[in-house]
């Protein structure tokens, strides 16, 4: 067995490297090259001290390899064949296509008046437009809602129905958000039952806000029971106090013809509402930000806050805030990925579907019908109609880890021992990759 003492010095793997020729580590920095040769050295080492055997990989190799993965691009794109449109783990909503300003920008500078302006002038007015009140941006609808709570709440009480402390995806709780924020919970109603009269009898001198959260990722079903909006806008108003509601997913487009049934912002401040929250990266169809808009007076003080500062957005969320937004305001939903794929026609998808089956040319694929899901926390029970591809393989699991490993990797579904492909969430221009990565696949059976 071999022993610690034979392990060659960090100059002589150096050469060895050298002598190997390896184009990739031509143009690398020496100290780089070297600090992985110790790291590589020092791990060979740790094993033959605890009695394993190196392995048949050569110290040379493993160097080039770490340095390949290191120099390797980790955030890669991936071709969506799950059928969850807002696929959390893969970024939520995809992003239109915007070419990022390679240099300097007017991000913080008012050209007209040539002195500093604000970061989120480039979206107010866009805003403004579509919602008929004044907004900011924030980093997401957490901050915006932590913000919220902090600047209206901070020291004295907030109203909120039991049945609305719910926690959201990674842990996100109200009752905790609420804690850190300094606001005190003061829970009104029952799990599944709150009255208007509820908050109406909860109010006292330490009330500063009455909060509705809109249950973006459950359904509460059966003997239930909640005050409209307009009745809490009402009492609000009655006792000058503010009402904010966390929309969660921010829908602006009416969905309902396509089966869907999401609360609209604009609906909220039909009702009377103070002030909304809400993801941009969910129905909205933008980057990963949160908006806070609704009366002017509320939106300046929670912009005046010392932690939006923390919270504020860069200049690439930004950039494709507005790029989605103006396409919003054109209407022109096949510009936005998100809503490109929620307006997807069945038929449509179906010919996509049969005409990478027939592509495939194997007896192990079959078209049939299936159902899409929104995902992301919004529309929780609600799906629509769609076509799939579905592949009878030996080993599901197997295929379904092969597909991941593509150059392009396909992110499937499994069912009944079967791999999915939903059509729907494959963008036309990846159909093509799609397939390649499904024939590699079969072709390795």
């Amino acid at each position: 067995m071999s022993s610690p003492r034979t392990l060659p010095p960090v100059d002589q793997v150096l050469r060895n490297l050298k002598s190997l020729g390896l184009k990739s580590l031509d143009a690398l920095p020496r100290s780089l090259i070297t600090d992985e040769i110790r790291a590589v050295l020092a791990e060979r080492r740790q094993a033959l001290l605890q009695g394993q055997e190196a392995g048949a990989v050569s110290i040379e190799q493993t160097v080039e390899e770490r340095i390949r993965k290191l120099l390797e691009p980790s955030l890669r794109p991936v071709i969506n064949a799950s059928g969850v449109i807002l696929h959390t783990n893969l970024g939520r909503a995809p992003l239109a296509p915007f070419q990022p300003i390679p240099r300097y920008s007017n991000l913080e500078y008012d050209l007209q008046a040539g002195k500093r302006g604000k970061r989120d002038a480039h979206t107010a007015g866009l805003l403004q437009r579509m919602l008929g009140k004044p907004a900011i941006i924030v980093n997401n609808n957490a901050a915006a809602v932590y913000l919220v709570l902090n600047e209206l709440g901070a020291g004295h009480e907030v109203i909120v129905s039991r049945g609305e402390l719910i926690e959201i995806g990674d842990g996100f709780r109200i009752p905790e958000i609420m804690a850190r924020s300094g606001a005190l919970l003061r829970e009104v109603g029952t799990t599944n039952r709150t009255r208007i009269d509820d908050y109406r009898q909860a109010i006292n001198e330490r009330t500063r806000l009455i909060l509705r959260v809109h249950p973006s990722n459950f359904r509460v079903s059966g003997f239930t029971a909640h005050p409209a909006l307009s009745e809490l806008a009402e009492l609000g108003r009655e006792r000058a106090i503010p009402v904010y509601e966390d929309l969660g997913s921010g829908c602006l487009v009416d969905l309902r013809g396509q089966g869907l049934d999401e609360p609209l912002v604009k609906d909220s401040f039909a009702a009377g509402i103070s002030l909304v929250s809400f993801s941009c990266d969910k129905l909205l169809g933008g980057p990963q930000s949160g908006i806070i808009a609704g009366d002017a007076k509320l939106v300046s003080r929670v912009r005046r806050n010392p932690m939006y500062r923390a919270f504020r957005v860069d200049k690439l969320i930004i950039e494709a805030l507005e790029t989605t937004l103006r396409h919003l305001l054109k209407e022109d939903w096949q510009a936005i990925p998100t809503l490109c794929m929620i307006f997807a026609e069945p038929g449509e998808i179906r010919e996509r579907a049969e005409r990478i089956a027939e592509r495939l040319k194997t007896r192990r694929v079959e078209v049939r019908q299936s159902e899409s899901a929104i995902g992301g926390g919004s529309t929780p029970d609600q799906s629509l109609p769609t076509w799939v591809i579905e592949l009878s393989v030996p080993n599901a699991a197997a295929f379904e880890g092969h597909l991941r490993s593509a150059s392009v990797p396909v992110i499937a579904r499994i069912e009944r021992d079967k791999i999915i492909l939903d059509m729907r969430t494959v963008a036309n221009e990846e159909e093509g990759a799609l397939a390649t990565a499904v024939e590699s696949c079969l072709s390795a059976l």
